[in-house]
């Protein structure tokens, strides 16, 4: 009996404290575009802006490819130059998977096995122009596009949408492209 009330203590303790850290911080659940079209979104994405993590630290100019894979997988390469353009490139092979086949826009990625990571499609361009990456809890941010280069008003109107997806958009770090003709 007494085992019975523990548990029970331990369990309304636990299940009370996260409503009251969801009810804090406020965050409705992460939305995703509707649909993907993984054979429009494969191809070289270039980074405009990120949330800092270890990984990517003093990478410029960072970009990802997708490939599909004949399992159909994807084929994550992630590239960046360490600490300026003139620098070494760090590269890193992974693949993800499509984890919710309605919208092909929650994915798992995996750099080292067994560890995968939530890769969410949270904004796309009509045409893939651009895409924002996600992840559900608001660790991760990404903002791609198709250029080493995005267009101001396009970029401000992304980082509206991601204030009202709860992100801390001062947090973005902005990415460091090369751009034709020189370095941005």
């Amino acid at each position: 009996m007494n085992k019975l009330f523990l548990f029970t203590l331990i369990f309304m303790s636990l299940l009370l404290s996260s409503c009251k850290t969801m009810d804090r911080n406020n965050m409705k659940p992460l939305e995703t575009v509707n649909f993907v079209e993984i054979n429009r979104y494969i191809g070289e994405w270039y980074e405009v802006a990120r949330y800092e993590h270890k990984f990517q630290k003093g990478c410029v100019g960072s970009k990802a490819t997708y490939s599909l894979r004949d399992d159909g997988k994807i084929t994550v390469v992630n590239e960046c130059f360490e600490k300026s353009f003139s620098g070494n490139i760090r590269s890193v092979k992974g693949k993800a998977w499509v984890v919710d086949k309605q919208s092909n826009a929650k994915l798992k990625v995996s750099f080292f096995w067994p560890f995968s990571g939530d890769y969410w499609v949270i904004d796309l361009g009509e045409n893939y122009e651009y895409a924002v990456i996600g992840h559900p809890g608001r660790k991760y941010l990404w903002i791609l596009s198709r250029t080493p280069e995005m267009d101001e008003n396009v970029y401000n109107e992304i980082l509206d949408r991601l204030e009202k997806q709860d992100y801390d958009t001062t947090k973005l770090f902005t990415s460091p492209q090369q751009v034709k003709g020189g370095k941005s």
